[in-house]
Formats: C-alpha cells, sequence, structure tokens
C-alpha cells in the first residue's frame, strides 16, 4: 500500500469502475463481503481499505489493481468532485465555519467549476500579493460575498428547509392556501413566534425594525413611513431570524448568510411555494411566464417576485436564471445566476459596484420608448445567447433596475420573448472596475468629480477589518429608542 495514498482519487476510482460495470453499492458489497455503507464511505475517501480488499474490489469490478491505485481522478466531474472535497478539508475554509457542500449528482459540473475558481480567487487575495502574482488582497466582506454567492448558485438559490420552515409557519397562522398575506395573518405568524408588532414614529433611520426581545416587541415606522407592503416584508425578514434559530453573528460570512436566509424567509411567506409554483407551471406551459404576474397575485415588489422567480424556476421547471439589481448607470448593486450569463466582474471576482456593457439591458432599458414598461430584450454574448426582461424601479432613487433572464433555449416560457430586440454585446467577463463596458478611452481635456455611492458591503467592518458590532446601526440610537419605550409604556 503506498504511504501517500490519496483516498478521495482511489474512492473515485472505485465509484468509477463500479458504475461502469453496473453494480449498486449493495450488489458490489456482496461480492467483496463488505457492507454496502461501509463501501459508501470508501467511494466518499472518508476510510482507508486494506490491501487485501482492494485486491477483492479489482477482481470484483473487472479491473486490475493498479487501475484503483491510479493517482489521478478518473473523469473531469470527478477530478472536480476532489477538488471540492479538499477545500472543505483545509483550514482556511473550515475557518469560515460554514455547513458541508455535497456535490450531488444534482450539482452541475459548471457549479462545481465556478466553486474551485472562487475558491482559488479566495485564497490568492487572502495572501495577498504573495509568490509574484500580482493579485490584489480582497477585502474580507467582498470575499464573503463571492463564496455566499457561489453557495447560493450551487443550489440553484433554491432553500428547501427554508421553504419547510414558512410552510409551516404559515398553516400556523391559517393561511388559505392561496393570495396576499393579509395583515391579520401577519399579526397571527408574529404572535406564533413569541412577538407582537408595534407602529411607532420615532424609530431610528439607521433601523428598518427594533426588537425588544426582552418585551418581545417588533416596532416598526408608522405607515406614512412605512407603507404596508414594505413592512410586510421588514417583519418577516425579522421574524426569519426567530424562525431559523439564528445566533449573534460573530463573523462577515455569518450575517451576510443569515441575511439571505431571512429575506429568503420573507419572501417563502409573502410568495408560498405551493401557490406560486402552480402559477409558474401554468404560464410555462403557455408561454406566459412573467414576474409582474407574481407580483399581482401575491401583492409583493417587483424585485420580491424577481426573487421567487429566481429561488423557485430553477428548482420546479428546470429554467436556468439570472438576476440583477442595477442602478441608473448601470452598477451592479445585487446579482446571481445560474445559466452562466457572463456578469462582468472585478479582478477579485467580485460584481458589486461593477458597472455592465452599454448593450444590456439595464441601460438599453433607459433608451426605450417607455422607460417604465417592462423591457424585453435577447443579447448574444461570447458565452451564448440570452434573454431577460427589466423593469425600472420606481419605488426607489436614481431609477434602478431589476432584471430577470434565462438562456435563450428557454426564453419560450417567458411573456415577451416575442420582442425583435436583439443586441450583440462585447465581451463583459473579467472586465476590471466599475468602469467596465463604457467604451470610449478617458478624453485628457475633461475632468468629472463621481458622484458618491453606498453599497450594501460598505459598513460591515470596523477599522481593523472584523464583523462591526451592529453593521450600518447606530446602537446609541436603539438603546435611546428602546429606553424611551419602556419607560413611557408605550407598545
Amino acid at each position: 500500500m503506498p504511504e501517500a495514498l490519496d483516498t478521495l482519487v482511489l474512492g473515485q476510482r472505485i465509484r468509477y469502475e463500479r458504475r461502469r460495470k453496473g453494480l449498486t453499492l449493495a450488489e458490489l458489497g456482496k461480492l467483496v463481503g463488505r457492507p454496502a455503507p461501509y463501501l459508501s464511505q470508501l467511494e466518499n475517501g472518508r476510510i482507508e481499505p486494506r490491501l487485501s480488499l482492494l485486491g477483492d474490489l479489482a477482481e470484483a469490478l473487472g479491473c486490475p489493481p493498479a487501475d484503483l491505485l491510479n493517482g489521478e481522478a478518473p473523469t473531469r466531474r470527478a477530478e472536480l468532485e476532489v477538488g471540492l472535497a479538499r477545500i472543505q478539508q483545509s483550514d482556511a475554509y473550515r475557518s469560515l465555519r460554514l455547513p458541508e457542500l455535497k456535490a450531488t449528482a444534482r450539482v452541475p459540473d459548471a457549479a462545481l467549476e465556478h466553486l474551485l475558481a472562487l475558491h482559488d480567487a479566495w485564497r490568492d487575495g487572502s495572501e495577498g500579493r504573495s509568490a509574484g502574482t500580482g493579485v490584489p488582497a480582497v477585502d474580507p466582506v467582498r470575499r464573503a460575498n463571492i463564496v455566499l454567492r457561489a453557495q447560493m448558485r450551487a443550489r440553484s438559490n433554491y432553500y428547501g428547509e427554508i421553504e419547510e420552515v414558512a410552510g409551516a409557519a404559515l398553516r400556523a397562522a391559517s393561511y388559505p392556501g392561496t393570495g396576499p398575506i393579509s395583515e391579520r395573518i401577519l399579526l397571527d405568524l408574529a404572535g406564533h413566534f413569541g412577538y407582537r408588532i408595534d407602529r411607532v414614529r420615532d424609530i431610528p433611520r439607521s433601523t428598518r425594525s427594533v426588537t425588544d426581545l426582552r418585551r418581545r416587541v417588533i416596532y416598526i415606522p408608522q405607515r406614512d413611513e412605512l407603507p404596508t407592503r414594505a413592512s410586510r416584508s421588514v417583519v418577516l425578514s425579522t421574524l426569519g431570524h426567530f424562525a431559523l434559530d439564528h445566533s449573534d453573528p460573530e463573523t462577515i460570512e455569518d450575517y451576510l448568510r443569515q441575511r439571505v436566509e431571512s429575506n429568503y424567509f420573507a419572501g417563502a411567506v409573502l410568495a408560498p411555494e405551493s401557490p406560486a409554483v402552480s402559477l409558474l407551471q401554468e404560464a410555462a406551459g403557455e408561454g406566459d411566464i412573467a414576474v409582474q404576474d407574481l407580483k399581482d397575485v401575491f401583492s409583493v415588489s417587483y424585485e420580491m417576485a424577481a426573487h421567487r422567480l429566481t429561488n423557485l424556476a430553477s428548482e420546479h421547471l428546470g429554467i436556468p436564471m439570472h438576476f440583477m439589481r442595477a442602478d441608473e448607470e448601470g452598477l451592479i448593486s445585487k446579482a446571481y445566476e445560474n445559466d452562466n450569463v457572463p456578469f462582468p466582474a472585478a479582478p477579485d471576482g467580485s460584481l458589486e459596484g461593477v458597472r455592465v456593457p452599454s448593450s444590456w439591458a439595464p441601460r438599453q432599458v433607459f433608451h426605450s420608448d417607455d422607460t417604465y414598461a417592462t423591457y424585453a430584450q435577447y443579447t448574444e454574448t461570447d458565452a451564448g445567447d440570452y434573454f431577460c426582461v427589466t423593469q425600472v424601479d420606481t419605488t426607489r432613487d436614481h431609477g434602478h433596475t431589476v432584471t430577470v433572464g434565462t438562456t435563450a433555449a428557454h426564453a419560450g416560457r417567458f411573456r415577451g420573448s416575442e420582442t425583435a430586440r436583439r443586441i450583440v454585446s462585447p465581451s463583459a467577463t473579467g472586465v476590471a472596475g466599475p468602469a467596465a463596458g463604457d467604451g470610449p478611452p478617458r478624453d485628457r481635456r475633461v475632468w468629472a468629480s463621481a458622484r458618491d455611492r453606498e453599497f450594501v458591503l460598505g459598513p460591515l467592518t470596523s477599522p481593523d477589518g472584523a464583523l462591526a458590532p451592529s453593521p450600518g446601526v447606530s446602537m446609541s440610537e436603539v438603546h435611546a429608542f428602546l429606553d424611551r419605550h419602556r419607560t413611557d409604556g408605550a407598545g
């Protein structure tokens, strides 16, 4: 037995030969006198077999023992799975305290390729400009967001466990099974988790809500400052932390993950999985999927409806998707894809603050005849052809846009796919910095001072790079607020 036996590669080679032979684990186990769970552990690289067992396995599989001991993975897929397993065994990765990500058959090869590439970028960034690579150090917040986006992609942005928690909460609140969440159901949901809701005038400006854990009260702004539809999202995002048993985040990774999960919970309550999927399936059959319909049926924002479409389309309809929110200049503030659309990216692999090409829909929509109508477009890229719809979000300042799309092969299932708009896009992948896609070179006769912008990742860290105690929140204001309401008995 070689001293440096790589059990991960050995396991892959055993699995490859077993499948080539057409045997199940149980069938192979009978041939070599070992139980199927043991062989499963062996194929997953978690145990090292005796030399005698390798001989028995080779005989049962009809291959030379040397084939099993070959140090190279038998296929590219096997190589990717080995790479993912090795990444998760490293001390650096374990320091992130993330749950294990298994390379099941449902995780496509492209997702694994992305994960390994993003890990390499994250590793190189954490080491700074070492070994003469010239790779810049990656900001820890942006690095954490890159890893989180890769995890979302690997699961097609679908969190089945959160859908189940949301479904159970809706049943407890007697949701009728269709239509939007009423104010009464919202109050009952809060009561289900042991909280009540109080609208107040003086909530701190740096917060969306304040929860008094001692008195179990969720404070939100009054309706003239926070309309009913918006308040539902705020309350449910807050309840999501309690429903999902979140503890105080200790790292940037914890904070970002919890925020994604709590927002997902809010969406899963506001547009519940079962009726939303029924609507989408019927629409897909008629070639008429539209974000607007989800928005209208469940009385949610266009952006929330777009999120729910990307949550459910890949899992239930087999449609790969991409989502993007950008400002009026095409600067990305949020993006997700599992359809390989070539988002422009900064050198560290991050997307936030990078500008999409002028040929892309989030910028073309402002040149259309009706800027505020739903805008549909096909875009030809080096990575393939894509279809998308873009809506200008009038509820945000400066004309933010929300875009959802898919590959051209799936376009026929969406409303607007008959559009004649087809634009050839220049290559955008790997373009460095916010000016990507602007084309003309710098004019040395002109000096322009850029407008300050705030991106969501900005206020998360303290000066030493650690997670800020309460990211983006003035805790002195919060404590003063709670003292006022505990003293005067309000709420």
